[in-house]
């Protein structure tokens, strides 16, 4: 997948829920705007009122969206062609990585949801 537009940000998601989602030890996502997002369909909504998007051949995640974040949809950025060139800025639910998992950078960590930090790079 590839976008014209440069991303809003790029973060790592240590919660449980996104690495169920991607089967992943830790998601990493890059954000853009939702109106930039191609058709994929309809998406499943979950309990929580977040969108996601799966490939309908394989069930491969292509993208989420979140109602605490509405102007951007956040798609794994291993589905990106250029994911060499997007390094994450930060971490998103820190507290929650698997224990024997050490990702060492000096990129920033947040214990718990990052929306704040996240909302902010979309405006």
């Amino acid at each position: 997948m590839r976008f014209a537009s440069p991303p809003h940000t790029v973060a790592y998601c240590h919660c449980r829920d996104c690495r169920r989602w991607t089967g992943a030890p830790v998601a990493a996502f890059v954000a853009f705007d939702r109106a930039a997002l191609p058709d994929l369909g309809a998406p499943k909504v979950h309990g929580s009122g977040v969108e996601r998007w799966n490939c309908a051949a394989c069930g491969s995640p292509l993208a989420a969206w979140f109602p605490y974040l509405p102007d951007q949809v956040y798609i794994p950025i291993g589905i990106m062609e250029q994911a060499d060139a997007l390094p994450p800025q930060l971490h998103s639910h820190a507290d929650s990585a698997l224990p024997w998992l050490h990702i060492d950078d000096t990129v920033p960590r947040q214990s718990g949801t990052a929306r704040d930090a996240l909302a902010e790079s979309g405006t």
